[in-house]
Formats: C-alpha cells, sequence, structure tokens
C-alpha cells in the first residue's frame, strides 16, 4: 500500500515523512515522491531522522534520485546518512520502501531550493543552537510533525522547543510556506503558559534554563488597547439573545460585550446559522494581523458556548465584502476556534488583513453561538496598503522571494505631481516675499533714523546731506546684484524643503546685518 505519510509540499520548500511517523511504518509499502523547487535552483535536502530495520537495505530502505545520479539506498547503519545533500539539479525522486519488519520511525526529511542554505528540519530544537542570536530557514509543512513546544510569542518559548513549530504557534510563519526566523536567547523563567494557538496546542511548561524569543516587526499588539479605541471602533451583529432566567430576570448578550477586555457576558447570536455574523468597524484601515477568541465560560461558568470554527470576512470604505482565503487554495480559510468555553485560542493572519471592517462568521459551534475576542495588529501607514490580503499573490516558479520572509520595510506615499509643483512655488515665493518684506521694513527704518538726526542738527558728513527725502541721504542706493542667490534643494524621497542658503554681497556704503 501507500507508504507516504506526512507530505506538505510547496514551490519552496516541503517536508516528507513515512507513514506513521515517528509510530512504526507498516510492512510492504512504497512511498514515491517527486519534489522540485524553481527552474534554476539547486535542491537542498536535509533528512531529519531515519530509523529503517534491515541490515543490508534489501527489502527496505530510502533512495533519492537526481538526474540520474542515485543517492542511498540508506537503511540501519550499512551507509553513513549524510546531514545536507545538495543536489545540482532542482528536481529529484525520493523513493521509500518497505518489507517485513518488527520496529522502525521510518524517515522525516525536509527540503528547500538554494535560495536557503540555512535550513533546517522540523526536529531541530532550540537547545540545538549555542549562539545568542541566529536565523534560519523552516521549510512548509512543521506544524504536524510529533513535538512538544511551551511558550508564546511574548513570553518566549523553552529551549527544548521545536524551532519551527514554535514559529508557526507564534505567528512568525505560515505551516503552508514555512519561511525565515530570526531567534534571539535569553534566560528561562519559571513557567510557561499554555495558550492554542494556529493549530498547535501544549499544555504549558515549568521552569528552564534559557529560552528563545523570535524578533518579529512588532505588529503583534492588542489593537482594543490602544488609547480611544472603543470610543473609535463600534461593533454590531446579525442579531444577539435576549436571555430571561428563572428569576425572570433579562440579560442582553449584545455585541458590545464581546470585547475580551471587557468582564462579563459574550455576544450571543439570536439564532443558531452559519449567516450570523459580529462586525467590527475600527474606524480607520488597520493591519490585522490575529485575533483572539474565547466563548461564555471565559466569564460566565454557567453556560458552555463556544465557537469552534470561523471564517473572516473585510472590506474598506465603498468597497464590498472579501473573504479570507487560504495561501495555497482560492477558498475560504477555516479558522480553527475553541475547543472549550474557558481556554482563549489565537489565530494568525498571514498575510494580514488590512481593513476598516472586520466580520467574524461562525461556522460551527457548541449549543449556541457566543464570541468574545480581540483583534491583533498595529495602526498603518498610506504606503502600507499593500499588505492587503486581496493583494497577495502567489508568486510565480522564477520568484526569488521567500513568502515566509515578511517586508519589514515602511512606504512612504509619493506625492504627486500637482503636490510637487505646489511644494516647489511655495518654497521659493515665500522666502523671497519674506526678503522682501525685510529690505521694506529695513528702508522705513533707515528713513525714520535719518529724519530724527535732521531735527536735531546732525549731518551724516554727506555731499548731498542738505537735500530733504530720507532716500537722498544715502550715498548710494542698495541694489540686489546677480550674486545674490537662493539655493533650494529637495530630498528626492519626500520632495521637501532640505536647505535654503541665501548668499549677499556686494552691498552699499551702508552695510545691512545679514539676516
Amino acid at each position: 500500500g501507500d507508504g507516504c505519510g506526512h507530505v506538505v509540499m510547496y514551490q519552496d520548500s516541503g517536508t516528507l515523512a513515512s507513514r506513521n511517523y515517528p509510530g512504526t511504518y507498516p510492512n510492504y509499502t512504497v512511498c514515491e515522491k517527486k519534489i522540485q523547487v524553481p527552474q534554476g535552483k539547486r535542491l537542498i535536502l536535509k533528512i531529519g531522522d531515519l530509523d529503517i530495520e534491515s541490515q543490508k537495505c534489501e527489502s527496505s530502505y530510502l533512495t533519492i534520485l537526481s538526474s540520474s545520479t542515485l543517492h542511498g539506498p540508506y537503511c540501519g547503519n550499512v551507509m553513513p546518512i549524510p546531514k545536507e545533500i545538495i543536489l545540482d539539479s532542482n528536481e529529484a525522486t525520493i523513493h521509500f520502501e518497505s518489507g517485513s519488519h518488527v520496529s522502525g520511525r521510518g524517515f522525516l526529511l525536509s527540503y528547500a531550493s538554494s535560495d536557503h542554505p540555512d535550513l533546517i528540519t522540523c526536529l531541530e530544537r532550540g537547545n540545538h543552537h549555542t549562539k545568542p542570536e541566529y536565523s534560519r530557514y523552516c521549510p512548509a509543512g512543521c506544524r504536524d510533525i510529533a513535538g512538544d513546544i511551551s511558550g508564546n510569542i511574548i513570553e518566549g518559548y523553552r529551549d527544548t522547543s521545536l524551532l519551527c513549530k514554535s514559529a508557526i504557534h507564534a505567528g512568525v510563519i505560515a505551516d503552508e510556506l514555512g519561511g525565515q526566523i530570526s531567534v534571539t536567547q535569553q534566560k528561562g523563567i519559571s513557567r510557561y503558559e499554555g495558550v492554542m494557538a494556529n493549530g498547535v496546542a501544549f499544555p504549558g511548561g515549568s521552569l528552564s534554563d534559557k529560552r528563545f524569543i523570535f524578533t518579529s516587526n512588532g505588529c503583534n499588539k492588542s489593537l482594543s488597547l490602544e488609547e480611544g479605541f472603543f470610543s473609535k471602533s463600534q461593533i454590531t451583529a446579525s442579531s444577539y439573545w435576549e436571555e430571561t432566567n428563572e428569576f425572570g430576570q433579562q440579560f442582553l448578550w449584545s455585541p458590545d460585550k464581546a470585547w475580551l477586555q471587557v468582564p462579563g457576558l459574550a455576544w450571543a447570536s439570536n439564532h443558531s446559522s452559519s449567516r450570523e455574523w459580529l462586525e467590527i468597524d475600527l474606524g480607520e484601515k488597520k493591519r490585522i494581523t490575529g485575533i483572539k477568541t474565547t466563548g461564555s465560560g471565559s466569564t460566565m461558568l454557567n453556560f458552555d458556548f463556544y465557537v469552534k470554527t470561523f471564517i473572516m470576512n473585510y472590506r474598506n470604505n465603498n468597497s464590498k465584502w472579501r473573504t479570507y482565503k487560504g495561501i495555497l487554495s482560492n477558498e475560504e480559510k477555516v479558522f480553527q476556534g475553541n475547543s472549550n468555553a474557558g481556554d482563549i485560542v489565537r489565530n494568525n493572519f498571514i498575510p494580514p488583513i488590512v481593513a476598516r471592517y472586520v466580520r467574524v462568521i461562525p461556522q460551527t459551534w457548541n449549543q449556541r453561538i457566543a464570541l468574545k475576542l480581540e483583534l491583533i495588529g498595529c495602526r498603518i501607514m498610506q504606503g502600507n496598503s499593500s499588505f492587503t490580503h486581496s493583494m497577495w499573490q502567489k508568486p510565480s516558479q522564477s520568484t526569488e522571494t521567500s513568502l515566509g520572509k515578511e517586508d519589514r520595510t515602511v512606504t512612504e506615499p509619493i506625492p504627486s505631481e500637482e503636490t510637487n509643483l505646489g511644494l516647489k512655488l511655495t518654497a521659493i515665493i515665500v522666502p523671497v516675499l519674506i526678503v522682501l518684506c525685510l529690505f521694506l521694513f529695513s528702508g522705513i527704518c533707515i528713513c525714520a533714523a535719518l529724519r530724527k538726526r535732521e531735527t536735531k542738527g546732525l549731518s551724516y558728513g554727506l555731499s548731498n546731506a542738505q537735500k530733504s527725502g530720507c532716500w537722498k541721504q544715502i550715498k548710494q542706493p542698495f541694489t540686489r546684484h546677480q550674486s545674490t542667490e537662493f539655493t533650494i534643494s529637495y530630498n528626492n524621497e519626500k520632495d521637501t524643503p532640505q536647505k535654503l542658503d541665501l548668499v549677499m554681497s556686494d552691498m552699499a556704503e551702508y552695510q545691512q546685518p545679514l539676516m
């Protein structure tokens, strides 16, 4: 039968494992997969684990065929297993065959293109690295590989945690894509709180000597903790439940109760239908990188209401609703929500949503639709609109951009031609008007001073001092020579005035101070 187990392959990386890995692989099976990376790249393979019960590789073995070159067979202790295999081709065929055996985990390998020489396997842990800071490339498909993790994106992860699985849990990379991770090691903490995130769960962890923290672009803060968020934002719903208890008291499970920071009831719909929704108006376009959800039991222990799965819709001003879709397919992405009413579950959006309005649309639930939530993200500049999910494009085979590497640059808006012209005219006209006003003001002051001296019988010692009129008291009127100039330079990126030099020379004998 089919001897292939966990298989995730993307255009730039992937992960393959034998059936039942890390359990015992079945008897008499064959697994054959062709893997490839874009043209012009070389294929890098790393065997993370190989445990095949065969002394001479007769009936059970693993081989790698590339451009008529056979690597292997690998099994038992017959042939040393290389830590890394770099092929001259961009494609290869992985062949695993099993005969009769008693035990053996089989194999697990990862691959990537030559763009990622720092490739690691899904089994590498934080304590396998000694440097205080390092960067590695995680292949696609590490989320469902068996192995423990302990930690979270804020406090960091216990150093015994699997690196790539922790990165998926933290929302640094997507399991479907893989990607580059940057890690710093720090002193451990006494307790690591357990939380379900991006389909990865763990019960929590105890004291460790060291921990590792992922460096990110900082867009992972609570939007609802921003100053004035609750006053600027609005939350509405398709319906809400008006509960009347056995004592005749009425409770409103209204949408304003849906904020995770607000104690008490949650939002609960009046109907049990997949057409129910909870809508949030953020007041302005923002970059949304994740969502935290919980059920009614987080604050109301008498109820067991929660949402199991949901989808996300989003839009901006004067635009239609769009559904958030999966990276590798054109189908709506269904997010895994809560498995009980009390725990908080986090899901990250890779790529992020850039929108003003978002809707959470429950698909499955327990007893009744009930939800409390918190949005994660950050404010954006005008130039960051390229992060919108609708503009996300799957790269072609020729691209050399790693989708796992998140763009951390901030693009400033480019002024239009009309804006550039207005800035230039303003930068030239305003200084000229100021200088002319200064000259006029200086002339008035000179006239007043000369007249005052005439009334006191004083003389400036000039040949025509007896003539009336203040301008006649000046031996040589001031004239603007061609050597006087304005120099205005611009920065090409922002087109705003950066430097203003005023040079004045060859003045009259009556010298005014340079201004």
